[in-house]
C-alpha cells in the first residue's frame, strides 16, 4: 500500500488523482483477472470468470454508450483502447482449444 507522509509525522493512504480513469480502470482490470490476462493484484490466485469479465466488458460499453458526445478526446481514446484489449483477450479465451 502507498503511502504519504504527512508534515505531523502521520501515514496517509495514497490516493491517485480523481479522473475519468479512475472509473474505468477498476473495471478493466478485475476484467483482466476474470480472463486470467493478469494475476489478481491481491495475491488470491487464479481467479478466472469469463462469464463475469464479459459483464465487466458490457459495463463498460454502457459507460461508453451513456457518455457519447461527453468526454474529452483523451478519455475517449483511453476508453475505446481498453475496450479494444479486453474484447480481443475475451475472443482469444472464448476459441475453442486446438488439437
Amino acid at each position: 500500500m502507498n503511502h504519504e507522509a504527512h508534515d505531523d509525522g502521520e501515514q496517509k493512504e495514497f490516493l491517485p488523482p480523481l479522473d475519468f480513469s479512475s472509473i474505468v480502470f477498476p473495471f478493466y482490470t478485475q476484467a483482466l483477472v476474470k480472463l486470467g490476462v493478469m494475476e489478481d493484484p491481491l495475491g488470491k490466485g487464479p481467479d478466472e470468470n469469463p462469464a463475469f469479465a464479459r459483464r465487466l466488458i458490457d459495463i463498460l460499453d454502457l459507460l461508453k454508450d451513456r457518455t457519447k458526445g461527453n468526454l474529452e478526446p483523451d478519455e475517449e481514446k483511453f476508453l475505446e483502447s481498453c475496450l479494444l484489449q479486453l474484447k480481443s483477450a475475451y475472443l482469444e479465451k472464448s476459441k475453442p482449444p486446438q488439437s
